[in-house]
């Protein structure tokens, strides 16, 4: 996590007449059109069924998989598009539904482990479709009276809902959307090509057309059309290739706060906010890379307080009083250590613990005299795309967030490799 503030190639040859007239200025060239981000992954992913719920024959050409939130406006208005398919393409589609509550929705969880207790008793899509039509009415009372409505043996759904394998079903549904890159929904996968939102109807049918010809090749090759969907995604990917990585940036250190050899063979910038939670989360990181890298690694602290952090250049400004008196790293853990309580008696009490001269530090708080450094941390920063809070660079290679610590690793490993030093 991460806290943040085509033009036409055809000319025709000139007429004598325009030859004969004297030449006008160039028009300015016009400017070239973006690329077209691509709506439908050429990548084929590898989306196992298991026993999700499904509708149209097992030996179907094609297979949309699609990954839903039943508290989601995009999935209910997908939810549409996804019917007239099936209708349109009646025996050569199968759909299957995989779970995918996202944490800001509270009553998609509930839903789900109700749809599939509905499942249980194979009326998974006539409860399916009383949720998406009744979205805002989501509580215990209204899944009951859904369940009632479509016929349920209510005490058997009651207990299969509460039950830990339709829990577990959720979780790995959800597991899986996120390993291979469906992070949002509604998430599809068409045979194994993934596309995301709430799509005209235009795009689930050129792409279901485009898989329906691949797969009807296979057969006329021989291939029963029940095996086509195994063996598409037979070499299918597992996951997202990673984003390629950013460039490395220049980061001059000037007088910030460092720690480690000097002539460490890698250094590790951190630009930071001391209210910030991810931040907080990821000072334990670099905490652990420091003792990982011991004699290795050089790490400097660089200030960008958020402006909706209220005490967050305050409690800078405290550091940097700290760090006049030789105690910068120790404040820093104290304050990462009470993110909640950083107000001006906070901040004297957390010096008198630490043993510093009270009157020299609280003339330093009272006084304007880090605001430069701290503006200028904030501005560099700014300019090398530490936009949010927290940011790292890694002999300048950026590291945007609280990332888990093998991402740290990777990059101090490859960069200790270029030194021609061994790694940990």
């Amino acid at each position: 996590m991460w806290s943040r503030s085509a033009p036409s190639d055809a000319s025709k040859a000139p007429t004598a007449q325009a030859a004969a007239a004297p030449a006008a200025p160039a028009a300015p060239a016009a400017p070239a059109a973006p690329p077209q981000r691509q709506l439908v992954s050429s990548t084929v992913f590898k989306v196992p069924l298991d026993d999700s719920p499904t509708k149209g024959p097992a030996d179907a050409l094609v297979t949309l998989v699609e990954f839903t939130d039943f508290q989601c406006p995009f999935c209910s208005r997908a939810s549409a598009s996804v019917k007239q398919v099936l209708e349109d393409y009646d025996g050569q589609l199968r759909v299957v539904i995989k779970q995918h509550p996202l944490a800001f929705h509270p009553r998609a969880r509930p839903a789900a482990l109700a749809s599939l207790a509905a499942h249980e008793q194979g009326k998974f899509w006539e409860y399916h479709d009383k949720l998406f039509a009744n979205q805002k009415a989501l509580d215990d009372a209204s899944l009951e009276t859904y369940a009632k409505e479509v016929g349920l043996d209510i005490k058997r759904w009651k207990k299969d809902m509460a039950a830990a394998k339709l829990a577990q079903a959720v979780d790995r549904d959800t597991a899986l959307a996120v390993s291979l890159g469906a992070g949002g929904t509604p998430g599809f996968f068409v045979n194994g090509r993934f596309f995301s939102g709430a799509q005209p109807i235009e795009v689930f049918r050129a792409v279901i057309e485009e898989e329906l010809g691949k797969a009807a090749m296979l057969v006329k090759e021989g291939m029963k059309p029940s095996e086509v969907y195994a063996s598409v995604l037979a070499h299918g990917a597992s996951a997202p290739p990673p984003p390629p990585e950013p460039p490395a940036q220049k980061v001059d250190l000037g007088s910030a706060p460092a720690k480690g050899p000097s002539d460490a063979p890698v250094t590790l910038v951190a630009f930071s906010d001391f209210e910030c939670p991810f931040c907080s989360r990821a000072a334990n990181t670099v905490k652990q890379l420091e003792g990982e890298y011991q004699g290795k690694l050089r790490v400097a602290f660089k200030h960008q307080p958020l402006p909706r952090h209220t005490n967050a250049k305050l409690a800078a400004t405290a550091s940097l009083a700290a760090h006049e008196q030789g105690k910068f790293w120790e404040y820093h853990d104290k304050l990462f250590a009470n993110q909640t309580a950083l107000d001006r008696p906070a901040l004297e009490r957390y010096a008198e613990e630490l043993k510093l001269d009270m009157g020299k530090f609280k003339a330093a708080l009272d006084s304007n005299k880090f605001d430069a450094q701290i503006s200028a941390d904030s501005a560099q920063g700014q300019q090398i795309g530490a936009a949010g809070t927290p940011t790292f660079f890694v002999n300048g290679r950026p590291i945007v967030g609280a990332k888990p610590i093998e991402n740290f690793r990777r990059v101090i490993d490859d960069e200790l490799r270029k030194a021609g030093v061994a790694a940990r």
